[in-house]
């Protein structure tokens, strides 16, 4: 059974001359990590915000269809609710810090607080949360005080130790070095692995390659593939986006002649060992039969 499921759905946001988004429809699985790809303006972070439940209940505007988060409708489901079942990680950290808090360690606590959870557990979920995201050498400093990648790390952890089931994550990885964005990713992917489902907005392609099970395409509001990472990717170029070096390389390749036309192209640095070795092995035998012949 899905646990998010988008049917034909529109929004234009107040004062909008076009529609944000028109005619989406989809369904994510439960455990699953999906990417969401699109140009700057294709209507991703309008897509998270109705996953969410942000439209219609905080952001207004005309919308069609329906978004259902556990078969719940998120129009007829408070925000207070929702937000145990689906949460959220914005572009900018800075705006998800409370303010309220003097430390890393109060901060993440700070949800937990809210909602009551007794403070045992708390102090487990959130010695888990710094373990897992790297904080805990900065656990005692003020979340005013971190640098931007620290702080978009507080804002994951902050969100993971809510333990709702799905976790929106709109570029996590923005405000981070390659260090640190391998770190959030191979936490991503401990959280899938524990059973969360993952809607993951990302410009890596090379990270969307590794991790993701499927891949939504976004341009000018309307959801124009779906589908495989290995398939989607391999058209990157067709809605403007950036592709990875390894499918660069393999483009130029192909087109120079130095490799057969192939279906797909590598995205990461595993694939791309296997698809040059595929194709030197094979030429190779090529090679071996005509002199034989």
């Amino acid at each position: 059974m899905s646990i998010l499921t988008v049917e034909n759905f529109s929004f234009k946001y107040v004062h909008a001359s076009t529609p944000a988004l028109q005619h989406v429809t989809c369904d994510l699985q439960p455990a699953t990590i999906t990417a969401i790809v699109g140009a700057n303006g294709a209507g991703k972070t309008t897509l998270c915000y109705a996953l969410a439940g942000f439209i219609p209940h905080f952001f207004k505007g005309a919308m069609q269809g329906a978004v259902r988060v556990s078969g719940a409708d998120t129009k007829q489901t408070a925000l207070a609710d929702l937000v145990t079942q689906v949460g959220v990680v914005f572009q900018n950290p800075f705006n998800q810090i409370s303010g309220a808090k003097l430390t890393v360690t109060e901060e993440i606590a700070f949800g937990l607080e809210n909602l009551g959870i007794a403070r045992a557990e708390m102090e487990t979920r959130v010695r888990g949360a710094l373990d897992l995201f790297g904080l805990q050498e900065v656990a005692s400093q003020s979340p005013l005080a971190l640098s931007g990648g620290q702080q978009q790390r507080l804002a994951l952890a902050s969100i993971f130790v809510m333990h709702a089931p799905v976790m929106i994550l709109d570029e996590p990885t923005s405000q981070l070095d390659p260090d640190g964005t391998r770190q959030v990713m191979q936490a991503i992917q401990t959280l899938a692995a524990q059973g969360r489902t993952i809607v993951l907005v990302e410009h890596k392609l090379e990270w969307v390659a590794r991790l993701a099970s499927r891949v939504l395409v976004l341009d000018k509001g309307a959801l124009v593939a779906a589908g495989a990472p290995r398939e989607i990717l391999a058209r990157a170029p067709e809605w403007g986006l950036n592709e990875t070096r390894y499918a660069q390389q393999a483009r130029l390749a192909r087109e120079r002649g130095m490799v057969k036309n192939d279906a797909w192209l590598p995205q990461t640095l595993e694939q791309a060992v296997e698809w040059f070795g595929e194709r030197e092995g094979k030429e190779g035998r090529e090679g071996k039969e005509g002199k034989s012949s």
